[in-house]
């Protein structure tokens, strides 16, 4: 029986659920338990949310709320629209990816602590809290952990290495050389649009005074 590849819905829109954790991560402040919740998000569906302790409901609840903002902003929106001669109804899906790119390669502009450092207690809080996790969370979140994913957003072999495999392990078509070169020719602007989009949530979910 030939396995089924499926995309990943991050957002009330067609957003990445497989690739692009970095940006849920970094808005869900100091508590593992928040973390957790908002890194599991898009795997707890409906009212399901309720069976789980209450600071984990508030993360998958941050999570849903961060959501919405990102569908509605128009800085992620024009980013959207860039990869949409690419990929059409999945663009939304890249934009997500870029967007961890510009927080990863800018990251020293939104936190005090390095990125590695981060990534690092993010990955031990999601250990901490493994019996909380949803079974298909706990099937990749070792890959993550192995290959340092949310530090490899900072560079753009890290990008490119990401859509590979979203390409082969979901529907994801498979554009990956010319999102690349987009990413490369057009760097200032997803840039610029990145940085816009992140300074407006970060102040919207408390990281920007």
């Amino acid at each position: 029986m030939p396995v089924q590849k499926s995309i990943f819905v991050f957002g009330t829109n067609m957003h990445s659920k497989i690739m692009n954790f970095l940006g849920h991560l970094f808005l869900s402040g100091n508590n593992e338990k928040i973390l957790c919740g908002n890194f599991i998000g898009d795997y707890v569906k409906g009212n399901k949310h309720n069976s789980y302790p209450i600071e984990i409901q508030k993360g998958i609840l941050l999570h849903r709320s961060i959501d919405t903002y990102t569908d509605n902003n128009k800085h992620w929106k024009a980013l959207r629209d860039l990869l949409k001669p690419i990929y059409g109804l999945y663009a939304g899906v890249v934009a997500d990816l870029f967007i961890d790119y510009v927080l990863a390669v800018n990251w020293n502009n939104f936190s005090e602590i390095s990125l590695d450092w981060f990534a690092k207690w993010a990955y031990a809080a999601l250990l901490h809290n493994y019996n909380n996790l949803p079974y298909r969370v706990k099937e990749f979140l070792p890959y993550l952990i192995q290959h340092r994913r949310l530090q490899s957003y900072a560079s753009i072999y890290g990008i490119e290495t990401s859509l590979k495999i979203m390409s082969l392990r979901t529907s994801l078509p498979d554009c990956t050389t010319k999102a690349i070169q987009l990413l490369q020719t057009d760097n200032a602007l997803i840039q610029n649009n990145g940085m816009a989009f992140l300074e407006e949530i970060s102040i919207k979910f408390g990281k920007i005074e």
